[in-house]
């Protein structure tokens, strides 16, 4: 079995946030593969279970608030009594520009709170990750207030694109390894070309 785990923030407070696309992911692969979440308050998460690609999959929406995500994915890879390499952990990423994803096989947390919970319970860094680029923090603006702002009506493209292709890379990851899942979707996309004037 595979767990794939979005990372977010609970309440309607957070939705819609920039730190909440690891949660819209999963909210898109549960409408895809008619996935029903329920919550779960052995784990403190939402959980469902189902298949993906032919694949017995859990999908995960931690409810303890980012900073302490690794609660959740540590109690729901115990009681499955599931490695770590059955993990892929969905969550937000400043360093990219909105809607670029970047795959990897295993790595630091990159400054992000949820994933640092994660590797720090698990005790390890080798999990699969998916991150979507959220934009770089202005100028002037606390980390904290940028990563639970809104994406504005000029970013909602490039954010739909970057959870769909999210939850298509990680819908891969069920079936291929992990560098050709790279090959596949850590190619920046060229912008779009002008149209000439008439």
């Amino acid at each position: 079995m595979h767990v794939i785990v979005g990372l977010g923030n609970p309440g309607s407070t957070y939705k819609g946030t920039r730190h909440n696309v690891g949660f819209e992911t999963i909210d898109k692969l549960c409408y895809d593969f008619k996935i029903k979440l329920a919550h779960r308050r052995r784990f403190d998460a939402y959980v469902g279970e189902g298949r993906i690609a032919g694949q017995p999959v859990l999908l995960v929406q931690p409810q303890t608030y980012m900073n302490l995500s690794g609660r959740a994915v540590q109690a729901v890879l115990q009681f499955y009594k599931l490695p770590p390499d059955a993990l892929i952990v969905v969550y937000d990423d400043i360093s990219l520009p909105v809607g670029d994803i970047r795959v990897r096989p295993a790595g630091s947390a990159g400054g992000q709170k949820g994933a640092a919970d994660i590797i720090q319970r698990l005790g390890t860094d080798e999990f699969r990750r998916v991150r979507i680029g959220v934009g770089a923090k202005p100028t002037g603006w606390e980390l904290s207030d940028w990563v639970l702002s809104r994406f504005p009506r000029t970013e909602w493209d490039a954010m739909i694109h970057g959870v769909t292709q999210a939850g298509d890379a990680a819908e891969m990851l069920l079936t291929h390894d992990t560098a050709a899942v790279m090959n596949k979707f850590n190619k920046k996309l060229p912008p779009p070309a002008k149209e000439s004037p008439v």
